[in-house]
């Protein structure tokens, strides 16, 4: 397996994946989320996959097939009085193929990710979880991630 940034050849596969991701918060969250569709259309990730300051990562199989993907966004800390500027990447969406997850392949876009931000001069590295979302929040914990804030609501 190899990590790499994301070419337009995988769009087919982020595409596949966007909606595993999506049935899985549909399923948690029908009051949010919409079945049947994805987080980005085709022209949103051609042009995301052209913005260094938005990599995406995939995992490549043998047959370079992406079978997982990692979606950041490197981001600066907003200007607060009480606050050290700091940039983090945010993890904006990270997924395993289904027919992959068990093989570590999560594992390893975490750590590239890891690496990649550390060559960016990344204080952090971020994400979020939707409430619900065991599997996901077992993962990140057992990867060393801790609770930095929570976000709360109240549905009306």
């Amino acid at each position: 397996m190899k990590i790499r940034r994301a070419e337009e050849k995988d769009i087919p596969a982020l595409l596949g994946l966007l909606n595993q991701v999506l049935e899985i918060h549909a399923g948690i969250r029908p009051d949010i989320f919409i079945p049947g569709t994805t987080k980005y259309t085709v022209d949103e990730l051609r042009e995301m996959l052209r913005d260094d300051r938005k990599p995406v990562y995939v995992a490549a199989d043998g047959q370079d097939r992406c079978v997982g993907y990692a979606f950041c966004q490197k981001r600066e800390q907003p200007f607060s009085n009480n606050m050290v500027p700091f940039t983090s990447l945010f993890i904006d969406d990270l997924c395993v193929d289904q027919s992959a997850r068990g093989r570590h392949v999560g594992e390893a876009l975490f750590e590239h990710v890891k690496q990649e931000a550390k060559k960016m001069g990344c204080y952090e590295v971020t994400l979020n979880v939707w409430a619900g979302n065991t599997s996901a929040e077992k993962f990140y914990e057992k990867m060393g991630m801790k609770t930095k804030e929570r976000q709360l609501e109240y549905i009306l």
